[in-house]
């Protein structure tokens, strides 16, 4: 018992200890990694988040589009001023309607969600809204609160890892770690905090933010009635998502 209380005690100390800034948001968030921690296991996870979706699209003119809208978004809105290496990756898989960033920069879009997008606008507002995540620093924050309530096995060795050094961890406590952040479904409040800062940065770009509404509207409308797109299931919907959208259209005066 005595031994137990140590752990929790040490754990929550940790975990509230390690306050960091965040300059686009404002806010003060408990990561206890580095940004360049996050840039080196986004790298990581790479191959496997690619290979989960049946690995990367051979389209090229596509995935021109994909990297023209990304990187414009990035180089005009405050993205473009943190030390995150953004890439952007168009996925093989036909099936299943998502999008999703890893921590440092790394943007998916799969095939099937992509071919349901109209325009260009579209695609701009599912790639704001995952750089939203990355600028955010949500998984960073994940990787926190899981050291933090479960125990995650292998978190502990993150403070301590070097990406220059992969080898000062162990493969199999760095591979739990990838396993999570594949997995990851971001709560309501990362959702909607990335919706508004995915208007504010498209809005940047010159891109018409209202299409990020229209986003949304596409993919209820690929709602067979079986199941919803996998992207509403690692992107909880909640009915009040579009009239914040709308909100922060009308407030793009108070963007980052």
């Amino acid at each position: 018992m005595i031994f137990a209380a140590i752990i929790a005690a040490v754990s929550l100390f940790s975990y509230f200890s390690a306050r960091q800034d965040n300059p686009v948001t404002g806010e003060t968030q408990y990561i206890d990694i580095t940004v360049d921690q996050e840039i080196a296991l986004g790298l990581q996870a790479a191959p496997q988040m690619a290979a989960e979706f049946d690995g990367l699209d051979a389209n090229e003119n596509d995935q021109a589009l994909l990297d023209q809208i990304g990187n414009s978004i990035v180089a005009t809105s405050p993205a473009g001023r943190t030390p995150y290496e953004f890439d952007f990756h168009l996925l093989a898989d036909q099936d299943t309607i998502n999008a999703f960033a890893l921590p440092g920069g790394q943007v998916f879009m799969t095939r099937a969600l992509y071919d349901k997008l109209q325009t260009e606008e579209e695609i701009a507002g599912v790639l704001g809204h995952e750089i939203g995540h990355v600028v955010g620093r949500h998984s960073a924050e994940h990787i926190a609160k899981a050291k933090l309530t479960e125990g995650l096995t292998g978190a502990a060795v993150i403070p301590a890892y070097d990406p220059d050094n992969p080898s000062s961890a162990s493969r199999a406590q760095i591979a739990v770690l990838i396993g999570q952040l594949i997995t990851l479904r971001y709560g309501r409040e990362d959702e909607l905090e990335s919706d508004y800062l995915g208007v504010c940065f498209i809005n940047d770009a010159g891109y018409d933010p209202n299409e990020l509404v229209g986003v949304m509207e596409v993919l209820a409308s690929a709602d067979t009635g079986n199941r919803p797109p996998e992207f509403f299931s690692t992107h909880p919907n909640p009915e009040n998502r579009i009239a914040r959208i709308q909100e922060a259209i009308n407030n793009t005066a108070d963007c980052p």
